[in-house]
């Protein structure tokens, strides 16, 4: 199984994912701040695999402290700083969360254990995610034939995640289950996540796909050639509103036009009941070059606007499913999420 980030040496360690598909690199972070830098410049990058990255970013941090009266506020600083990282993205927030739980339960500990305890529950959101992934997989994989024609957009695979993937990880499950399928891929302007990340992935594990520009979907769904679109998902809202990868929303009306299934596959720490739908959800605007160069090299004019949103929000009538570690719950989305989340 790829291996997006680790903890090894009292460092994190991540797959740089801007460096492939022509070399397979690895960064080391010795800071805290190193860990926010590879998030912000998608060193590392998708939701789940961002939220295990700022565990162990915020584990990294507190290990560097030295005296127990300066703990509360240094703790308080670092998880702020993530949280400005990437504002989209619900498991960042999810795991902030979940540490800032494991440090309250900690209150009157010495440094020691906190240090130690913070580290522990990171590298239990890892590995949880993994196992979550791995158990979405299973309950996906039941809705494809053998022989099921898919496609997929930006990069839901392993290394959107700790490890095995999320719309990725779907397909894998049902290859493994002895399925034959054929992956139709979207290079996903305007930094090709597809061509670059998801292609990678397929081709690595050997199964069959075949790469497309974003503006060849329409036909190809026309043509007939696609029984069912699967993506990923960096939050989900309360009404079943899924906020993913630009372009996310282009596809799903495709689909409803073309008649095609439209699924979601993510895990249960992307949902935010507390946004009431997609409109409550914060959408990333990155930096122009994204847009205006390609691999370094300029391909608009200098000096041209740029409008670079990173998400966009599919509304949950264009949502055949979605696809979770706990099962595959359908609409009315209001209801079906509510009682997810109770369990």
């Amino acid at each position: 199984m790829i291996k997006t980030i680790w903890w090894q040496d009292n460092q994190v360690h991540l797959i740089d994912q801007k460096a492939l598909p022509t070399a397979e690199k690895y960064v080391v972070c010795r800071d805290y701040r190193e860990v926010i830098r590879c998030i912000r410049d998608l060193t590392i990058r998708g939701a789940p695999a961002i939220g295990v990255a700022t565990a162990l970013g915020i584990a990294l941090g507190m290990r560097a402290l030295e005296k127990d009266d300066d703990a509360d506020q240094k703790f308080a600083k670092i998880c702020a700083l993530f949280a400005q990282a990437r504002p989209t993205a619900r498991n960042l927030f999810w795991a902030i969360e979940r540490m800032r739980g494991c440090y309250e339960r900690l209150k009157g500990a010495p440094l020691g254990e906190k240090q130690e305890s913070l580290l522990a529950e990171a590298q239990a959101i890892l590995k949880e995610d993994i196992a979550n992934n791995i158990r979405l997989g299973a309950q996906g994989q039941t809705l494809f034939a053998d022989g099921t024609r898919i496609l997929t957009y930006c990069n839901a695979g392993a290394l959107a995640t700790a490890g095995y993937g999320t719309a990725l990880g779907v397909i894998r499950a049902a290859t493994e289950a002895g399925k034959k399928l054929h992956v139709y891929t979207c290079e996903t302007r305007p930094i090709l996540q597809g061509a670059r990340l998801t292609a990678w992935e397929l081709t690595k594990e050997g199964i069959a796909t075949t790469l497309i520009t974003d503006n060849m979907a329409g036909v190809v769904l026309n043509q007939g050639k696609v029984d069912c679109i699967i993506v990923g998902a960096d939050r989900i809202a309360a009404n079943g509103d899924v906020a993913n990868k630009v372009g996310t929303y282009s596809l799903a009306v495709l689909a409803r036009e073309n008649q095609v299934p439209f699924y979601v596959a993510a895990p249960t720490a992307t949902i935010d009941l507390a946004n009431t739908a997609g409109t409550d959800i914060i959408i990333e605007e990155r930096h122009p070059a994204e847009v205006s160069t390609m691999g370094g090299i300029r391909v608009a004019p200098t000096g041209i606007n740029v409008y670079n949103p990173a998400f966009d929000i599919t509304p949950h009538r264009f949502i055949t499913a979605i696809i979770t570690e706990r099962g595959i719950i359908r609409p009315d989305y209001q209801q079906s999420l509510a009682r997810l989340m109770k369990q």
